[in-house]
């Protein structure tokens, strides 16, 4: 025998709601979501332009770019460094102690653009890889500054637009530059204690 439909609804009563309510709590979260990603852009090497969104955003600073990178040797990345310093940009530099050699290093290729360049050596490894940009932009994620990055490795880049995200690692940004020195490009040892631009 077969059951009839409304029977079914009284055995088993649906509850109350409406399709309009229901679609606004599906929805909502994902229109949310959507708009947080408008902030965010995401890159991935090998040649996944990695070093042209790097080189885009440098090209928008205005007043500042904050930098602490392991290695440096990218010469697009190098150059638009060079050119916001140029436009008159705040440019500096934090580099990994592994950069003071008696050999040509990344310190070397980012101070010979007139970059005031730093030395992190207060921990086993200075790994950060990040930029900021005008205090309202932060660049991070594993992609160093590098050529092999872009064309070799497998990396990936986060383009963060969030002023409070980015005055967080500017105040960390600075922590680290309390206790770097300034790197002399014409020794393999650093110079003297930096003077923090506060």
């Amino acid at each position: 025998m077969r059951a009839n439909p409304g029977t079914l609804v009284r055995l088993f009563p649906l509850p109350t709601f409406s399709w309009l309510s229901l679609s606004f709590t599906l929805i909502l979260p994902l229109l949310a979501v959507a708009s947080a990603a408008d902030n965010i852009q995401v890159f991935f090497s090998p040649n996944g332009g990695c070093t042209e969104a790097v080189v885009a955003n440098l090209g928008r600073a205005t007043t500042s770019v904050f930098v602490q990178a392991y290695s440096f040797t990218s010469t697009p990345i190098a150059k638009a460094l060079a050119d916001a310093k140029k436009r008159g940009v705040d440019v500096q530099v934090i580099l990994d102690k592994s950069n003071i050699t008696g050999q040509y290093s990344s310190a070397d290729f980012v101070a010979h653009a007139n970059i005031p360049t730093y030395i992190d050596s207060k921990h086993a490894i200075a790994h950060n890889k990040i930029m900021i940009i005008d205090c309202k932009t932060v660049l991070t994620g594993s992609f160093n500054f590098t050529k092999a990055a872009e064309t070799g490795n497998a990396e990936n880049l986060l383009v963060i637009k969030d002023e409070a995200m980015a005055k967080v690692y500017t105040a960390n940004w600075q922590a680290h530059l309390e206790h770097s020195q300034a790197y002399d490009s014409g020794s393999t040892r650093t110079a003297k204690t930096a003077n923090p631009r506060k």
